[in-house]
């Protein structure tokens, strides 16, 4: 009798728990319960820029540590809702994971050697990259351009170096501050390149006492500010058409296999009625007079 008290129960307890984990499920994707995490995300973030004012925290410093710590204790019962009911799957996800990441930090201890992890508490705030669907499309458009974007830089990178031994040799005994050095002329020319500062501060000082100097800062202005990296632009945008064509087949797709399975119940049915029309005019016809 025990025994089969035993047997009994272990499947019924794996039911339950079965059922426990749909309805986390069912929770933790309803649209409401993301607005809330949205909302709480909002509010966390405007409570820790107020505790980066002396005013702010002299007013109401209390108020706003009870607000921080209620949205960390929110942020842990979701990761935790989340974790129970998807279970290993969880961290298949590369966003529950980054999710995961931002709220252990938060809980790491404020104190000693950690006290530098609180000024990270910010970070929690790039949770709204994971829960809004279009900061995640943009997100994701970056990182699927990254290979693309790697060729790029080794390309600027390239025509960084170069500039930058040629402009040391040239200019680097008249002005050692801006070109006395490989390092220095990079980061004069990637000043340069960013177009600050770069003609009064720079170019036009060095045309004093190099006339000529126009004819290698020029080419260099349009091979790197106009060219080189609107490569990035282009490549960015072209990822974020290529997922978004992918989204727009994969709801192609689900359209047509939801279609193909409506036509095919519907043809189930007809048979079925056919079938029954069918029995019917069978047992009619046998029917005696």
């Amino acid at each position: 009798m025990t025994i089969s008290a035993s047997n009994s129960g272990g499947p019924s307890q794996t039911d339950a728990l079965g059922r426990a984990r749909s309805a986390a499920t069912a929770f933790v994707e309803r649209p409401a319960f993301g607005h809330f995490i949205v909302f709480v995300i909002a509010i966390n973030a405007v409570t820790l820029g107020l505790e980066t004012w002396p005013k702010a925290m002299a007013a109401a410093g209390g108020a706003l540590s009870i607000i921080d710590r209620l949205a960390l204790a929110i942020f842990v019962v979701e990761i935790g809702l989340k974790l129970f009911a998807y279970g290993p799957r969880f961290f298949r996800s590369g966003w529950n994971v980054f999710d995961f990441v931002i709220v252990a930090i938060a809980l790491v201890p404020a104190a000693g050697a950690f006290s530098v992890l609180r000024a990270f508490r910010i970070l929690r705030v790039l949770r709204l990259l994971s829960v809004i669907p279009r900061l995640k499309f943009v997100v994701g458009a970056l990182l699927s351009a990254v290979p693309g974007m790697s060729a790029i830089i080794a390309v600027l990178a390239l025509v960084f170096y170069i500039a930058a031994v040629i402009a040391t040799k040239l200019f680097g005994a008249a002005f050692p501050d801006w070109f006395g050095s490989v390092g220095a002329s990079m980061y004069s020319l990637f000043q340069i390149m960013t177009l600050e500062s770069w003609s009064m501060g720079i170019v036009r000082p060095v045309m004093e006492t190099y006339p000529w100097a126009w004819v290698f800062f020029v080419p260099f202005i349009i091979v790197t500010s106009f060219a080189v990296l609107n490569l990035f632009i282009a490549l960015i945008v072209n990822s974020m058409q290529t997922i978004h064509d992918e989204e727009m087949r994969d709801e192609r797709q689900e359209a047509e296999t939801e279609a193909h399975d409506e036509r095919a119940a519907l043809l189930t049915e007809l048979r079925e009625l056919k079938a029954d029309i069918r029995a019917i005019k069978s047992r009619i016809g046998a029917a005696p007079d």
